[in-house]
């Protein structure tokens, strides 16, 4: 009998009767006995939600939020104080020869903001939901938000694309809002680098990534400015050798959009 009722609360002819309700067109008996069979639950620690139509926990909303807070530099996208920038650059940056026009990201790579970026790139694809707009927001709030015509993905080698299964940066970059910019993929990687995180010196991860990439095509750059989208970076070193081949290559302004901003490295 109990498992007769549990059936008849769950059937899908049933739900249909009223597709005003939150969850999928349940009525509200049957929405709370969904909700106490199947909660939802946070998409990062898989703890109960009270409210049903979020994703993250009030505790994980709470430590992405003190992640991506903070104000930075509009030129390496450091956290720094804002009144430490000056003509667009901080101490950090300032004596460097960075050919990158600007960057923006969404926060720092820390705590359960780098746990939700590292599970993004790893293939939780679902934690998009959570991700896209917070970049969305950072692009929007950037100087040269008005100023994009293409957002370009950071690719990866087929071989890591093929293991993988997917680019992260691409699946970011064409789910962006903006009433202008389309997703080239011009941009390509020729040669297979090692992983960045694993080397210790600026000048190494620089080495790395010389000569790894190219333009396919170079008529979908030449005279427009482009924006690259990535998932992580430190130091810049790729960020900066994929600005290098696109200006070559003929474009205007090259700015970067990461997710997060690591330590001492990329």
């Amino acid at each position: 009998m109990a498992r007769f009722g549990i059936d008849l609360l769950m059937n899908p002819a049933i739900c249909q009767l009223n597709t005003g309700s939150r969850a999928g067109g349940l009525l509200p008996l049957q929405a709370a006995c969904h909700h106490l069979l199947w909660p939802a639950r946070c998409v990062h620690c898989g703890a109960c939600l009270e409210d049903q139509s979020e994703q993250l926990c009030a505790e994980c909303w709470a430590d992405v939020l003190s992640c991506t807070s903070g104000a930075y530099c509009p030129t390496c996208a450091r956290e720094v104080s804002e009144y430490a920038v000056i003509d667009r650059r901080c101490p950090t940056c300032a004596g460097q020869n960075r050919i990158l026009d600007g960057m923006a990201r969404a926060g720092v790579y820390d705590r359960r903001f780098h746990e939700m970026v590292l599970s993004f790139k790893k293939g939780a694809t679902e934690l998009r939901h959570i991700l896209v707009p917070l970049a969305d927001s950072a692009l929007k709030g950037c100087d040269f938000y008005t100023q994009i015509d293409l957002f370009v993905p950071v690719p990866l080698h087929w071989t890591r694309r093929l293991m993988r299964g997917y680019n992260q940066a691409t699946v970011l970059a064409r789910q962006l809002s903006h009433s202008n910019a389309r997703v080239s993929t011009a941009l390509a990687r020729v040669r297979a680098t090692r992983i960045q995180p694993f080397m210790a010196s600026h000048a190494q991860r620089r080495g790395n990534v010389l000569g790894a990439f190219a333009v396919k095509s170079p008529n979908q750059i030449a005279g427009r400015r482009l924006c690259l989208v990535d998932d992580i970076t430190t130091s810049g070193a790729t960020l900066n050798e994929c600005a290098k081949v696109l200006k070559r290559a003929g474009a205007t302004q090259v700015y970067a959009l990461v997710l997060a901003v690591a330590g001492h490295g990329r």
